[in-house]
């Protein structure tokens, strides 16, 4: 959530970040307009207080009964008071349902643009590869009797599937090998969260309420569905005052993604790319200000460095002002070339929100004991997700007889070091 006071003391700077996110018409001079009012209304109540502690105090110093007038005094007063905070709370509630739709500002060095046109490609890993007579995942694993679409949509409609045999396999054995890398190389802690979670917890994540339309909910509980595990990790800390010395907290979790992805016209569906239901491994940091910066740099590296060890051509995005997430400051996205599809695949997004989702959800830290708290930034990033990183590794890894090589590091996984063609 972006901070009132930065709103109200350099809207022009605030009015130009969103500007270059694209949104053309914020409601930033009634927000200012509100908080002039919450102002004076805070100062009169605070008057009227003054007053009545005024009065009281007098009255207990002469050990007397209250006067009628003062009595009536009294009356008013309380009556004045009353009304400012019922005000009070209705003019909060009203500056708080403005910022929340809101999106996160671009740090300066972000690039400008409106949409995946205005992307810089700052770093490219490995060659391109042409494989004569490469099949796209689709065609590919269906040969093999790994994926079935059909089974997907049968049990569950459009763009569900099925994975089966060393294809299930191989998806289990990317995360486990993933989350193995995180926590035993990168020193991450892995959590197992909950996959539903409540309403105040889409808040803080900045996923509520802005994307309403995009997620899954459950009626009953009003419990939604998580679209990221970024959304279990951000609440693990809400509404809390880290300890002196934790900082940086790094987690990680494996859960699945549930998003209704309305797609736009026109947008290549085929095979399991965009889904409703996938799997990610998700990298989580609650940071010190300061040092924010070299943690994105880290979570890069730490995203990179399995494409490179599962032997994979990779570039790496910084995405402009108006491709970045709601929530995020700066994002980097991790893309893998896949020779059967013919195109980048994403799979790591990797952000700074800066202190936009620990306000969001009142996650505070204590620098040291007996200081200010402060609040942290956090950063999130894929590492990685699927299916895409199971489809770069199908799509690599055919060979010219139908079969699949597996790379290396994944065969203590899997058990395997092939996906037989079927005769």
């Amino acid at each position: 959530m972006l901070d009132l006071t930065e709103i109200v003391r350099d809207t022009d700077r605030v009015r130009a970040g969103l500007e270059r996110r694209g949104e053309s018409d914020p409601p930033l001079d009634r927000i200012v307009e509100l908080d002039s009012q919450r102002r004076q209304l805070i100062a009169q109540a605070d008057k009227d207080r003054a007053v009545r502690n005024t009065v009281s105090k007098r009255i207990g110093d002469e050990k007397r009964k209250p006067t009628p007038e003062e009595i009536a005094e009294m009356r008013e007063t309380n009556e004045r008071i009353k009304a400012a905070e019922q005000q009070l709370g209705e003019i909060q509630d009203e500056i708080r349902e403005l910022i929340l739709p809101l999106p996160n500002l671009p740090l300066d060095d972000v690039p400008e643009g409106l949409d995946e046109s205005g992307n810089e490609v700052v770093a490219r890993y490995g060659e391109e590869t042409e494989i004569p007579g490469a099949q796209a995942h689709w065609d590919l694993a269906t040969e093999l009797g790994i994926l079935d679409l059909e089974a997907g949509a049968s049990i569950s409609g459009a763009r569900f599937y099925v994975l089966k045999g060393k294809g299930a396999r191989l998806n289990r054995a990317l995360a486990a090998w993933m989350l193995d890398t995180h926590t035993d190389s990168n020193g991450y802690t892995e959590i197992e969260p909950p996959l539903l979670v409540r309403g105040e917890t889409m808040i803080g994540s900045g996923n509520l309420p802005k994307f309403k339309d995009n997620l899954y909910r459950d009626d009953e509980t009003d419990l939604w569905l998580v679209p990221t595990a970024e959304v279990a990790l951000n609440g693990l800390h809400q509404g809390q005052i880290i300890d002196p010395g934790a900082l940086p907290l790094k987690y990680v979790a494996q859960t699945p993604s549930f998003r209704k992805e309305h797609t736009a016209a026109g947008r290549d569906v085929r095979g399991i790319k965009r889904v409703h239901q996938f799997e990610k491994v998700e990298m989580f940091r609650f940071v010190e200000p300061e040092e924010a910066e070299q943690h994105l740099e880290e979570m890069v590296a730490e995203a990179r460095g399995l494409c490179e060890d599962l032997g994979l051509a990779h570039r790496v995005l910084k995405l402009c002002a108006g491709d970045i997430g709601f929530q995020s400051a700066m994002t980097y996205d991790i893309e893998v070339w896949a020779p059967g599809s013919g195109e980048w695949l994403e799979v790591s997004s990797i952000s700074t929100c800066v202190d936009f989702q620990a306000r969001r959800n009142n996650t505070r830290y204590r620098p040291a004991a007996g200081e200010q708290v402060r609040l942290p930034y956090t950063l999130n990033g894929s590492g990685l997700a699927l299916p895409r990183i199971w489809i770069a590794v199908i799509e690599n890894g055919q060979q010219p007889d139908g079969s699949v090589i597996i790379p290396e590091v994944l065969r203590p996984y899997t058990g395997f070091d092939r996906i037989e063609a079927r005769s």
